[in-house]
């Protein structure tokens, strides 16, 4: 056996999919097998591949054992006389196997070979070649000396940057996103230490190998596709906690006490200045403008309530009562945020006419609170009513501001319906179109460009490849979807790489499925993306169904002694208003326990009641189960829980 291939996999079904399409191309002359880890996932990956990959030896774990247990797994079972160790979040060329293997046949002294990487978007993924990081080089990447002075080879030394990467050199770190190891240097250095749960252990294997005497190599005669995983994201603090945990790891295995300690101080500095940063953004982004507005609002209100005590109310001296700014104002700032909250008022793009639906509907409820109020809190109707005026103004003049600054986060204008170009053969681009047509995206448009030239004119084709990039100027397009069905991996790269286009997408369509991956967004490159169903997970209705779930929670709460006679399990049911109000539960999800899970549904609260309990008794197959998932899913309205509700109601304590 001439090469064994290990892939762990944790819930990214699609991307292993499209993954293992790319390794069946290229394994065709090639004596080899494929292993596929999986660490207990649930969103129907090994009955993919039972289905689909039948050549794939699978090992299905009962628990997520992390990557290097379940890597080691398939290592000590495989045969090849080469092991690759590769992501489930990758495509390789069809030849890019061969050429690896070729290398290290003709390099005795390598024990472990790296490739270039690109991201979704084409780019170069600096990972692809990395340097030892000791305490000095780690200084240099965490305050940012590294990305002041790439070209430096004392600051460069973490991404070697100051290192051409299109050529090949001898690295000292290899990325386990792609990692192809002799079995002979495993055999001497032992295989992945099961110490690292994830991260960290490619840095400790790599130097084990340098140290047992191989060299590694970093290798850019041949590419991947690697999308750089869905499961934790690169901003957020659990990565920065996981991520410089394995730093700590390798230090004390490796490092003197003296180095292992100072680096030890450096990492954990890096995390509280990662982790600082992490949580700053999030603020920033997210309670930065709702601060901003309640600041506004109350400095204006203060202001309009000197105005009115000195001109119309006490002519003759006197002020309000100070809990009308202590106690009510802010109840009513409260009221006209919430309620723009719920308007769509902080969604982006920002749209003004969602802040004016917030203000007004947030005032018309203050005003009837303020007429249910004892005569001694009633102070002023005129405040109110000048309060809304001036949140009006305010706020929508901040946001003016904030876009004419051209703040990226801060974007007035409505979301446009992207524009679309499908590279492959007729049918095979006619399906993926219908798809995007299906979604929620609602393209504004989609042209289609053949493979070949012959073809490349009627039954809907604009053009063929070799003119995609003025296609893309011309029809101005915002991403290029390719049929990998009729193109091969090599090039789709290569136009990633080629075309240069900032401001375009580029997603894969892997055949005979119904979705779509790619990167993300243009300022997000690593993310995963998948185009499904996706009505229920949208931001409004998120918060419609939130809302649903809180006013549903507390009229319960009220008729307590009355409805605990008629729902079955009286105990349950009080439990679950608590759950639902503190957000652990909604009162209507999906049903998952008799569903199958070959599509992943967008990500919910955990229902008491689903979409079955509208037919209440009748029995029904897994495929109809998973259908009415879909279906609530796609088709999600507030209306749909309310007679859900009502139907499963005395099953409300389950």
């Amino acid at each position: 056996m001439k090469l064994s291939i290990v892939i762990v996999n944790y819930n990214v079904r699609f991307f292993l999919e499209q993954c293992l399409l790319s390794v069946r191309r290229a394994v065709k002359d090639i004596d080899a097998e494929i292993f596929v880890v999986d660490n207990n996932s649930v969103d129907g990956s090994v009955s993919m591949l039972e289905e689909k990959f039948p050549e794939v030896k699978v090992i299905a774990n009962k628990d997520n054992k992390g990557f290097s247990k379940a890597n080691n797994q398939a290592i000590r079972i495989s045969e090849g006389e080469y092991v690759l160790l590769l992501n489930p979040d990758t495509i390789v060329e069809d030849d890019t196997l061969s050429k690896v293997v070729s290398f290290m046949d003709n390099h005795p002294d390598a024990g472990g070979l790296g490739v270039k990487m690109i991201d979704g978007k084409g780019r170069f993924l600096p990972e692809s070649k990395r340097g030892l990081p000791t305490p000095a080089v780690s200084f240099y990447k965490i305050f940012g000396l590294a990305k002041l002075f790439p070209r430096s080879r004392v600051f460069g030394q973490y991404h070697l940057t100051y290192l051409d990467k299109d050529q090949t050199h001898q690295v000292d770190v290899l990325s386990g996103a792609f990692m192809l190891l002799r079995r002979e240097a495993l055999d001497k250095t032992g295989l992945l230490d099961e110490a690292f749960f994830m991260y960290g252990e490619d840095i400790d294997l790599s130097y084990r190998l340098i140290l047992a005497g191989y060299k590694n190599y970093y290798y850019p005669e041949t590419r991947i596709i690697h999308y750089k995983g869905e499961s934790t994201k690169k901003t957020s603090v659990n990565y920065v906690l996981t991520f410089y945990n394995a730093m700590n790891i390798f230090a004390t295995k490796h490092f003197s006490k003296q180095n292992a300690r100072l680096f030890s101080f450096l990492i954990n500095l890096a995390i509280w200045f990662r982790a600082g940063i992490s949580i700053f953004w999030r603020f920033i982004r997210s309670a930065f403008m709702p601060l901003l507005d309640a600041t506004l609002i109350y400095t204006g209100v203060y202001v309009l309530k000197n105005y009115w005590e000195d001109k119309f109310i006490y002519l003759e001296g006197g002020n309000y009562p100070p809990e009308f700014m202590r106690i009510l104002v802010p109840v009513y700032i409260l009221i006209w945020l919430l309620s723009t909250y719920y308007s769509g008022g902080y969604d982006k793009p920002v749209k003004l006419i969602k802040i004016l639906q917030g203000l007004f509907f947030g005032t018309i409820t203050i005003l009837v609170i303020y007429a249910l109020l004892p005569e001694a809190f009633r102070f002023s109707r005129a405040l109110i009513i000048l309060g809304a005026f001036w949140g009006l103004i305010s706020m929508i003049g901040i946001r003016l501001l904030l876009h004419l600054t051209n703040i990226r986060f801060f974007r007035l204008g409505s979301a446009e319906n992207k524009r679309y170009l499908i590279a492959g053969e007729l049918e095979e681009a006619e399906r993926v179109a219908e798809l995007l047509r299906k979604t929620e995206l609602n393209p504004s448009f989609i042209g289609l460009v053949s493979v070949s030239n012959s073809g490349s004119k009627g039954n809907g084709f604009i053009g063929s490849l070799s003119q995609i990039k003025d296609i893309i100027t011309i029809y101005k397009i915002d991403e290029v979807v390719f049929c990998a069905k009729d193109i091969p991996a090599s090039n789709m790269i290569d136009l990633m790489s080629e075309l240069g286009q900032e401001q375009v997408e580029y997603k894969i369509a892997p055949p005979e499925s119904l979705f779509i991956i790619g990167s993300n967004s243009i300022n997000a490159t690593g993310d995963l993306y998948m185009i499904e169903i996706n009505s229920v997970a949208s931001a409004g209705n998120l918060r419609t169904k939130r809302l649903f779930d809180v006013i549903a929670s507390l009229v319960m709460l009220v008729m307590l002694p009355v409805l605990v006679f008629i729902v079955k399990k009286p105990l349950g049911f009080i439990r679950n208003i608590f759950y639902v109000l503190i957000g652990k539960r909604s009162w209507v999800g999906y049903e998952t326990t008799q569903s199958r899970p070959e599509m992943r549904l967008p990500e919910i609260r955990q229902g008491v009641l689903h979409p079955i309990d509208v037919l209440q008794k009748q029995v029904l197959s897994p495929d109809d189960i998973s259908r009415l998932n879909i279906l609530y899913a796609r088709n999600y309205k507030v209306i749909n829980d309310f007679r859900i509700l009502l139907k499963g109601f005395r099953e409300l304590g389950r």
